[in-house]
C-alpha cells in the first residue's frame, strides 16, 4: 500500500517546541512522530508508531530466537502481589497507585516480576517444565518527579521485559548469557553505539547485573571505561580500590588544634600549610583530610529517620547516585539544620567520627580509609580539628561505602589502566535475580528426585520506546533525523519536485513499481508545496533513501539521495532497479 503525504496525518514544524531540551525531543516532535499529551506522556502519531512497531519487531525476533515465549499481562494490577515482595512500599512515590470503585488498591505496573512469578507457580509444578523464558512488550508506568527529554524519560513508556526460570544456578547463567547475546544482536541490528557496563541491582534485587548504555552526551547516566581493558561500569557500580593498610604501632598520637574559620576543606588545608602541619612527612593536601558527611536514612515503610555518618577523603565530593545506590532500598537524605539542632553533638563544619561513635550513630567510610591510615578530621568542637587521627586506633567504622565521586584518571578496579568518564542512556538491563521472587511466592517445584525445590530467576529489560529516542539522539544531523533501514518508517521517500504532468506521472510509476516489489514508499505528491519545503521535510523525516524527480528529469535523470551520504544521478528507466539493490544490500 502506497502512503501519500498529501493525505497522511502529518504536520511538520520549522521551530523547536518550547519545552524540548535534547535533539531527539525536538526532532521527533518537529517531524511529526510524537506529540505531547501531558508531562511525560506522548501520543504516537502514524510515522512514530511505524518506527516503534519496527523496533518491537527486531526485539521480538531476537527474543524468539533464544526460545523465549511471548505473553501479555495487564498494565492495571492488584496491590497484593507487590505487597508480597514489599515493593508496594519500596517503590515509594514513583508508583502510580489508585483505587477501584470498591476501594481496592490497584497500581499501574512499573515492572512485572511478581506477575510472571505468580503465573509460573500457577501453571508449572515439575522440573520437566523447566527451563522456561517468558517475555512481553508492554506499556509501563512510573511517576517520574521531573519527566523531561520527551520519550527518553517519560511517565508512560514501552518496555520489553523477560524472565527466565531455571532449576539450577548453572541454568540461570546459561539463560543470562543467552539474553546477553540477544541484546547485543538487537542493538547491533539497530546500529546503536553502546557499552555493556557492570551495574547495581537496585530495587530489583539479585546478584549479577549488567547495563547496556547508549553512548550519548545527553545521557543521564555516567559510566566509566578502562583505558587498558574492556572494563566498563555504571558509575554507581564502580568499586573503589581499597586503601593500603598501615601499621598502627609507632604512629604519633592525634592532637587537637584550634582551626578558626576552617569549615571548608580549602580553608582547613590553608590553615595546616600556614601552621606547618605535616602528615607522614609531607605537607597537607585535601587528600589528607576526612570529610564527615551527616545523612539520615529510612527503611521502606518506616516513619523514623536514622542518622549516619559518611567519611570521605576531603578531595572528593559525594556522588548522590552512588550514595543512594549504596543504601537501597533505604531512602537517604542529607541531614538538615533541624537535625543538627536536635543533636548538639553534631558541630556543623567540625564533625568527627568520635562523637558519632559515642552517640551510637553508625559510621560508614570510603574504602580509601584503610586501617592505620592517618587523617585530619573534625574534633567535634567549634573551630577545632584533630590531626593524625588513625583509622582502627582513634576511630572505627561500621562498614565501607561507595559514595565518593569517581573521577577521570582514577585507577580501574580491574587493575588495568585508568578510568575515563562518559555519558550514556540506559537502553537495557539484565539481572540474575536468584530466588528472591520465587521464595516470596513460595514457588515449590518437584525436582528429579521427587523433592521440593525453588527455581531461580533472571530478569531482563529493554526500553523499546526509549530506543527510538536513542536512535534519534545518535543518528541525527543538522537537517533532521536519519533512521537505520531496519526501523525507518519507510524504505524510500519519493519526492516530485517538478510540477509538470510528466514528472508527476513518472513519480506515480516509480512508486507503483517499488510498491509492487515490496519496498515501503512514502510519496510526497503534494501538489501545492514547493520543492524547497519538500526537500526540507525529506531531510527532517529521515528516510534512508530519497528519490527526487526534479529538473534533471527532462534529461531522463532521477536523483537518488542516500541520507547523510552521496547523491547518485540515475537514468529514469533504471531508478527502480537501483533503489531495490540499495535497499536490499
Amino acid at each position: 500500500m502506497i502512503t501519500r503525504l498529501s493525505t497522511m496525518f502529518l504536520r511538520t514544524l520549522r521551530e523547536d517546541p518550547a519545552d524540548a531540551e535534547v535533539p531527539s525531543h525536538k526532532l521527533l516532535v518537529r517531524a511529526g512522530y510524537i506529540r505531547r499529551t501531558a508531562p511525560g506522556v506522548y501520543t504516537w502519531l502514524p510515522l512514530g508508531l511505524r518506527t516503534l512497531r519496527k523496533i518491537e519487531a527486531v526485539v521480538r525476533e531476537e527474543m524468539d530466537a533464544i526460545g523465549a515465549q511471548e505473553l501479555l499481562f495487564p498494565a492495571l494490577l492488584p496491590r497484593e502481589p507487590y505487597e508480597q515482595t514489599d515493593r508496594w512500599t519500596e517503590y515509594g512515590a514513583s508508583l502510580f497507585r489508585l483505587k477501584d470503585r470498591k476501594g481496592q488498591d490497584m497500581l499501574l505496573g512499573p515492572t512485572h516480576e511478581e506477575m510472571f512469578t505468580a503465573q509460573v507457580k500457577d501453571l508449572y509444578s515439575s522440573y520437566k517444565d523447566f527451563p522456561v523464558t517468558l517475555y512481553q512488550v508492554q506499556t509501563k508506568y512510573r511517576d517520574e518527579e521531573r519527566p523531561r527529554a520527551g520519550i527518553l524519560r517519560g511517565r508512560e513508556f514501552v518496555m520489553k521485559d523477560s524472565y527466565s526460570f531455571d532449576m539450577t544456578d548453572e541454568g540461570l547463567e546459561q539463560s543470562y548469557q543467552a539474553h546477553r547475546r540477544a541484546y547485543q544482536a538487537i542493538f547491533d541490528r539497530l546500529g546503536v553505539e553502546y557499552a555493556i557496563c557492570k551495574a547495581t541491582s537496585g530495587a530489583m534485587g539479585g546478584s549479577a547485573s549488567e547495563e547496556f548504555l547508549a553512548v550519548s552526551p545527553n545521557g543521564e547516566d555516567t559510566f566509566v571505561r578502562s583505558t587498558a581493558s574492556d572494563y566498563a561500569a555504571n558509575v554507581e557500580a564502580v568499586i573503589t580500590p581499597a586503601g593500603t593498610p598501615r601499621e598502627i604501632a609507632g604512629q604519633p598520637e592525634a592532637a587537637v588544634y584550634d582551626t578558626p574559620a576552617a569549615e571548608s576543606i580549602d580553608n582547613l588545608v590553608a590553615w595546616a600549610n600556614a601552621a606547618g602541619i605535616e602528615l607522614d612527612g609531607h605537607a597537607i593536601t585535601a587528600e589528607d583530610t576526612l570529610k564527615c558527611l551527616i545523612v539520615k536514612t529510612r527503611a521502606p515503610g518506616a516513619e523514623e529517620w536514622e542518622l549516619a555518618g559518611i567519611l570521605l577523603p576531603g578531595d572528593r565530593e559525594v556522588d548522590d547516585k552512588r550514595l543512594e545506590a549504596s543504601f537501597e532500598p533505604k531512602e537517604v537524605e542529607l541531614a538538615t539544620e533541624a537535625d543538627f539542632a536536635a543533636n548538639p553533638f553534631l558541630v556543623k563544619g567540625y564533625v568527627g567520627p568520635k562523637a558519632l561513635l559515642a552517640n551510637g550513630v553508625p559510621v560508614y567510610a570510603d574504602p580509601r580509609v584503610a586501617e592505620g591510615t592517618a587523617w585530619i578530621t573534625g574534633a567535634d568542637e567549634f573551630e577545632k580539628h584533630a590531626v593524625g587521627m588513625v583509622a582502627g586506633r582513634d576511630f572505627t567504622i561500621d562498614a565501607t561505602i561507595e559514595a565518593a565521586e569517581v573521577r577521570e584518571g582514577d585507577p580501574a578496579p580491574d587493575g588495568e589502566g585508568v578510568l575515563t568518564l562518559e555519558r550514556g542512556i540506559e537502553i537495557g538491563h539484565i539481572f540474575q535475580l536468584g530466588r528472591k521472587y520465587t521464595e516470596a511466592f513460595d514457588v515449590q517445584i518437584l525436582d528429579e528426585n521427587g523433592k521440593r525445590a525453588i527455581p531461580t530467576m533472571g530478569s531482563y529489560g529493554i526500553g523499546v520506546s526509549r530506543l527510538m529516542a536513542v536512535l534519534a539522539e545518535q543518528r541525527h544531523d543538522e537537517y533532521g533525523l536519519n533512521w537505520p533501514r531496519e526501523v525507518a518508517p519507510f524504505d524510500v521517500h519519493v519526492v516530485v519536485a517538478n510540477k509538470d504532468a510528466a514528472a508527476l506521472a513518472a513519480g506515480d510509476d516509480i512508486v507503483a513499481a517499488l510498491d509492487a516489489k515490496g519496498i515501503e514508499v512514502l510519496f510526497d505528491d503534494r501538489p501545492k508545496v514547493g520543492p524547497g519545503v519538500k526537500f526540507k521535510d525529506a531531510e527532517l523525516l529521515g528516510m534512508p533513501f530519497v528519490v527526487v524527480v526534479g529538473r534533471a528529469f527532462q534529461d531522463g535523470i532521477v536523483e537518488l539521495r542516500i541520507r547523510n551520504g552521496e547523491t547518485l544521478e540515475v537514468p529514469a528507466d533504471q531508478i527502480v532497479a537501483t533503489v531495490i539493490e540499495k535497499v536490499r544490500s
